[in-house]
């Protein structure tokens, strides 16, 4: 198996630097260098700015404003980005709905919905985790009564992210509770403007309120915005889950993160900050980071080689999710440990990014909002603890 990048691969590289270096405005990169909460307007700005290029949504399908790029070009387009600090597009429009739509959607869904998400007219929430039913999403509750040509929708999720933003949601609801509990599941469309819609937000511990709970009162939704057949869900869920889990590891932000600590190793060294005990036990700390960051970009790097020659990825997703979220939490503690009472500032918010966050003291100023957000990324996509028994089953065998 050659890991090695093809000269064509070389190439697009270079392209891809070239735009990011001459179309990423700088008051996005300074916010994502500080690690600062990037709003509904920054978000959309820049997808905006990529689906102009035509690269907003590289892995759909041509037909419907994808790239013909292989699985490794899509793994450059990737990392490029993270090394630039370039923020991510809607995860909801671009990794989620968007493939499922492409891939199980009518006809009419699609020349609805697609162009929309891509240039995100249209910003999607995810409706799936209820109480009692996150980590085990098979065991939710709110449910669907057919009425003729609609369903009745009555119910709750919860940490729905952005919810209060989002135009249409793409929910998981009971409209079969006679079988297994994975049986009976649809996956439905919702137009967030629907009577009986009520979103309450969930303050989280960095600061930010992108968390909501969502209560659905006699919800009245067309039988037309099913996608694929009743009762299918869980099988189109799996397939939406499985593209998150890999996006997940986000490996070239590991990268860039192991080398603005690298930076601060030195800076801190050269002040006098760091006596020569605490410069070695953080050396030591970080280079077996390092390594570990290797072996996963390795791991990484034989699934895009797998995807390019037909062979299926999905078996490795779990892996890549449960040691790329723990590495990003290694590295925040890190962070954390070397700002010491800098990093216990209040997030920096929009009016604070003036630049000079590639210097340690503007990027260390989030330090503790950074190491609080990042306890959730080993939960949500699907728990760690959930992966590991799908890596017992799937690939050990156990």
């Amino acid at each position: 198996m050659d890991l090695n990048f093809t000269e064509d691969d070389l190439r697009f590289r270079d392209e891809v630097r070239g735009f990011l270096q001459d179309t990423l405005p700088d008051h996005l990169r300074q916010k994502m260098i500080a690690r600062a909460h990037l709003g509904k307007a920054d978000i959309v700005e820049w997808q905006r700015i990529l689906n102009a290029r035509g690269w907003a949504v590289p892995h759909w399908p041509v037909d419907y404003g994808g790239q013909s790029w292989t699985p490794t070009q899509r793994y450059i387009f990737q990392e490029e980005m993270a090394l630039a600090h370039a923020p991510e597009g809607s995860p909801f429009n671009v990794n989620m709905i968007g493939p499922i739509l492409c891939r199980f959607g009518t006809e009419d869904q699609k020349a609805r919905f697609l162009a929309a998400t891509a240039n995100i007219d249209i910003w999607w929430c995810q409706g799936f985790s209820e109480p009692g039913a996150g980590s085990d999403l098979a065991g939710l509750k709110c449910s669907a009564v057919r009425e003729g040509d609609v369903y009745v929708i009555n119910g709750q999720k919860i940490w729905t992210t952005q919810a209060q933003h989002a135009d249409w949601m793409f929910a998981l609801v009971r409209t079969d509770a006679t079988g297994r509990k994975q049986q009976g599941i649809t996956f439905l469309l919702l137009d967030m403007t629907t009577p009986g819609i009520t979103i309450r937000p969930i303050p989280s511990i960095d600061g930010v309120s992108d968390l909501n709970e969502v209560f659905f009162d006699d919800v009245r939704v067309p039988v037309e915005n099913c996608i694929g057949e009743e009762g299918k869900g869980w099988d189109y869920a799996k397939h939406l889950l499985g593209n998150e889990r890999s996006g997940i590891a986000r490996i070239g932000l590991s990268k860039e993160r192991l080398k603005q600590l690298r930076h601060l190793e030195r800076t801190m060294a050269a002040d006098g900050r760091l006596d020569s005990g605490e410069q070695a036990r953080l050396a030591r700390r970080l280079a077996e980071v390092e390594v570990e960051l290797r072996a996963l970009e390795l791991t990484q790097l034989r699934v895009v080689s797998a995807d390019a020659h037909g062979g299926g990825a999905n078996s490795a997703a779990s892996i890549l999710k449960v040691r790329g979220t723990e590495l990003q939490q290694r590295m925040t503690e890190l962070v954390a440990e070397l700002a010491g009472p800098a990093g216990l500032a209040l997030p920096v918010h929009d009016d604070a990014i003036e630049g000079g966050h590639e210097e340690p003291a503007g990027w260390l100023a989030n330090a503790a909002p950074y190491y609080f957000t990042m306890r959730k990324v080993s939960i949500f996509g699907g728990s760690n603890e959930i992966q590991k028994n799908i890596i017992a089953k799937t690939i050990l065998r156990l």
